[in-house]
């Protein structure tokens, strides 16, 4: 086979891809430069411009196409809306900050180097627009929730919508269609463009979720159709199509849970293939030649840098400066906001194809399309990484680790008592694994085949959490009684937290879950959920979260506020909490000191029949009822705390948990600390403890 230069067989131009994917990022990380800038650099030397091995050909473009919308696609899925909303104003000023003072800066370059209005206008929209080529290292490096990088890539929404609605009525007016009913129609489509996708999409996602039976193929290649076919109808609307990926990852943000199976396929589709394809077809953009064959052409380029870096550099130091945000964060989001790629790439093609930029133009800015994708993803990865370690720091001083143990006995609730424990891990953000547990009642010697039967089941949850690339520690236990070897298995291990399940049956008036539940909780400290969840997490929208009376002062109650204001966070949930006689103030303030930093509603009742009669009644399949209860015999106890999981359960509501705080500090009166109770807290309103 004659091996033809540029390279024209698949098989030859995906392989020789691939080595690069394989081998550059080694190269790059024995520089100690960040591994991204590799297939940049890559595509340089392997180039039409370089030696030539491959062509920038239909493929190269179709396949860098898709890494580009990835890219968008991602940073609006993990774009943290509450933080968003929160930080919305900050966005908003970032956003005009990074497009106006580039595009005024560029307009007076593009002057200066005598264009024409039209020319010059384009010339500032080049400048104005950026792409979060960074964002992947600012994800793999666990700070995509820090209030800066929320502040810039919500920016970069409007900021690149500026950009584009901009290059759109340039396009317009080239054409001479710069009228009145043009520019209407270009802003109506616009917004029902947005309310399809931001209102259409989801509503179809819950629905499909729920009927998707955590099929991984199925649920990846719906995800991938919500994606192309919102680039694609943003096409039809005028606009470019990483527009509709962002909006259709913010559509979907809520849905899929950050650190799940679904979430893990996407970002692994991305980072291993479809980035790097992008990454390369940029570098294949460059010709080095450019820099010595014309001094004028040196001196452009040498401007059109300082303009380009210089002026996102200084949107980033005035939007850090008005909040109050620390050098470091100020880098991070000039490495975000600084590489110019895809927007400023498509930008100057329409230039060029209506003949309101030169060829010497269009090699500017692919200099500095180059220049800012080495500058921009090393800023982001350097500073993420100074990020990331002030905030493990933090974490460390505040958090200790967590350890999650999740006992299974019924193979049709393990998927969603894993879902459970994967929020709860990122909610505690601990690094240990998770501990499956299956327990075996049997006599040791006739152990042998339900050993077996247990450790099939546990290989079943291995599975389900490397789709998540979440490790695990499978436990097995053989025991006379499942309750005695939970707890055993917990005290072994030093389980800080239980996951159980429960099918909303309980055996006998006097007993509150069953057997097993009643038996471990009642000999055990750690703080435990008791599950009982028939709809996927990722469609919960609301949590509900019922407080009653004197469980603000269990030492475990801040520590059970912040786990749930981190499911919260990881499902995109509101919080809505029904505090039964006693003082709202107090659960307001403690709930206002608790991180992470999401708004919790509080509601007073006054009695449980206000609550069962009126607030649940309106209960949807898309509501999550957590109950704060207490064990036996310790603050806040009552025996109607007894009744609840119950009625609960008779009211068919389709998921609720009952929460019990950690006991680790905790005064109670069943002899296991010996420790008395503050007499003021014996009685309190109609709960006598």
């Amino acid at each position: 086979m004659n091996m033809n230069i540029p390279l024209q067989e698949p098989v030859l131009i995906f392989g020789f891809a691939v080595l690069i994917f394989l081998l550059f990022p080694i190269l790059m990380g024995k520089l100690r430069v960040p591994a991204i800038i590799g297939p940049i650099i890559a595509g340089i030397i392997v180039g039409p411009n370089g030696l030539e091995i491959l062509a920038r050909d239909s493929t190269i473009e179709l396949l860098g196409t898709v890494g580009l919308l990835f890219i968008m696609f991602i940073a609006g899925l993990e774009l943290d809306l509450d933080g968003f909303k929160k930080y919305r104003n900050r966005s908003i000023l970032f956003g005009l900050l990074s497009f106006s003072i580039p595009f005024v800066l560029g307009i007076m370059l593009g002057l200066w180097l005598e264009l024409s209005i039209l020319s010059a206008i384009l010339f500032g929209t080049i400048f104005s627009s950026h792409t979060l080529l960074g964002y992947p290292a600012i994800s793999r490096l666990g700070v995509a929730k820090n209030k800066a990088v929320t502040t810039a890539v919500g920016g970069t929404l409007l900021t690149d919508s500026l950009a584009l609605l901009v290059l759109a009525i340039i396009a317009g007016a080239s054409e001479g269609n710069l009228t009145y009913g043009f520019l209407v129609y270009l802003i109506i489509a616009i917004i029902l463009f947005a309310v399809v996708v931001l209102i259409f999409a989801p509503k179809l996602t819950k629905w499909f979720f729920k009927r998707s039976n955590n099929e991984g193929t199925i649920e990846f290649n719906f995800v991938m159709a919500i994606l192309f076919v919102a680039g694609a109808i943003s096409l039809f609307v005028g606009l470019e199509p990483i527009i509709g990926a962002f909006l259709a990852g913010l559509a979907l943000n809520r849905y899929i849970v950050d650190h799940g199976p679904l979430m893990n396929r996407i970002r692994f589709t991305a980072n291993a293939l479809f980035i790097p394809f992008f990454l390369l077809s940029v570098g294949m953009l460059m010709d080095l030649s450019v820099l010595i064959s014309n001094p004028d052409a040196l001196l452009t380029i040498i401007l059109i840098s300082i303009v380009a870096i210089g002026s996102k550099l200084l949107a980033s130091w005035v939007t850090s400066k008005i909040y109050g945000y620390s050098k470091i964060e100020s880098k991070v989001m000039f490495g975000l906001s600084t590489t110019h790629a895809a927007a400023t790439l498509a930008i100057t093609l329409v230039g060029y194809q209506f003949g309101l930029i030169d060829q010497q133009l269009i090699n500017a800015v692919i200099v500095i399309i180059l220049v800012t994708c080495i500058l921009g993803p090393y800023f982001s990865e350097k500073y993420g990484r100074k990020l990331a370690v002030a905030q493990d720091r933090a974490v460390l001083d505040d958090i200790p680790p967590e350890r999650i143990l999740i006992p299974l006995a019924n193979p049709n609730t393990m998927e969603s008592l894993m879902d459970l424990g994967f929020a709860l891990k990122q909610a505690k953000n601990t690094d240990e694994p998770l501990y499956p547990l299956t327990i075996v009642q049997k006599d040791l010697k006739q152990a042998s085949n339900e050993v077996a039967q247990a450790e099939r089941m546990l290989g079943r949850s291995i599975m389900y959490a490397s789709g998540a690339e979440v490790s695990v520690k499978l436990l097995t236990r053989v025991d006379h009684n499942i309750g005695w070897g939970i707890e055993r298995a917990a005290t072994e291990e030093r389980i800080t937290t239980i996951i159980a399940g429960w099918d909303g049956k309980s055996e006998g008036s006097h007993k509150v879950f069953g057997k097993v539940i009643d038996n471990f909780l009642e000999h055990t400290y750690q703080s435990t959920l008791i599950a009982h969840i028939r709809q996927p997490l990722n469609t919960m929208e609301r949590m509900i979260v019922i407080l009653p009376s004197n469980v603000v002062y269990k030492p475990g109650f801040e520590d059970s506020i912040s786990i749930i204001k981190g499911m919260a966070s990881q499902l995109s949930t509101t919080i809505k909490g029904f505090v039964i006689r006693d003082n709202l103030e107090t659960y307001q303030k403690v709930s206002q000191q608790v991180h992470p930093n999401i708004k919790m509603e509080f509601q007073s009742l006054d009695s449980w029949d206000s609550l069962y009669e009126q607030d649940l009644k309106g209960i949807k399949s898309t509501d999550l009822v957590i109950l704060l209860s207490a064990r036996r015999g310790t603050v806040a106890w009552h025996p109607v705390l007894e009744t609840i999981p119950k009625k609960l359960a008779t009211m068919n509501l389709e998921n609720f948990i009952v929460f019990y705080p950690t006991e680790m500090k905790e005064t109670d009166i069943r002899g296991s600390r010996g420790m008395k109770i503050p007499k003021e807290l014996l009685f309190k309103g109609d709960y006598e403890v």
